[in-house]
């Protein structure tokens, strides 16, 4: 193979790869917004992936991050929507890794003392991905959570996701 074609190899593969990290972070808004659905959660991360957040949970492997992230779905966040916004994803050389962040915006019922409250959740997540047999998986996901408050009036809900 030419240079030329080697490099627009690893070119496409680049472009490819940073693809497929996107929809990886869609497909986890997705299973975030079918409450932590750990069929959908589960498959993202490495199997030995980490997963966080100060004041809900760090949660350490795969079966760990499902069970925790679906328990702070059934206990703590019983409805959301989440906005993953402007992912910037850079490659290691090897592209076989590399680090992603993205905004969140989140509109959700969060389960409170006084009962459930209709809030917004703003912040971003810091994230690592690797290259796997099974393709691209979360390493690590941190969500920096910068700003909660009360929606008031609350939500009018023209359809609840089902559980």
């Amino acid at each position: 193979m030419g240079q030329a074609a080697a490099i627009l190899e690893a070119r496409l593969a680049a472009v490819e790869a940073r693809l497929a990290i996107g929809d990886l972070v869609a497909r986890y808004a997705l299973g975030a917004d079918r409450r932590n659905d750990p069929a959908i959660m589960g498959p993202l991360f490495a199997v030995d992936g980490t997963w966080s957040c100060e004041g809900f949970a760090a949660l350490e492997g795969r079966a760990a991050i499902a069970e925790g992230l679906a328990a702070i779905a059934a206990e703590r966040v019983l409805w959301s929507i989440h906005f993953m916004i402007a992912p910037l994803v850079d490659l290691a050389g090897d592209g076989k890794r590399g680090t992603c962040q993205w905004y969140l915006w989140e509109l959700c019922t969060m389960q409170t003392d006084a009962g459930p409250q209709d809030q917004w959740l703003g912040g971003w997540y810091d994230g690592t991905v690797e290259f796997t047999e099974d393709g691209w998986k979360f390493k690590t996901v941190i969500l920096d959570v910068r700003a909660q408050g009360e929606i008031a009036p609350p939500l009018s809900f023209k359809k609840r996701a089902q559980a």
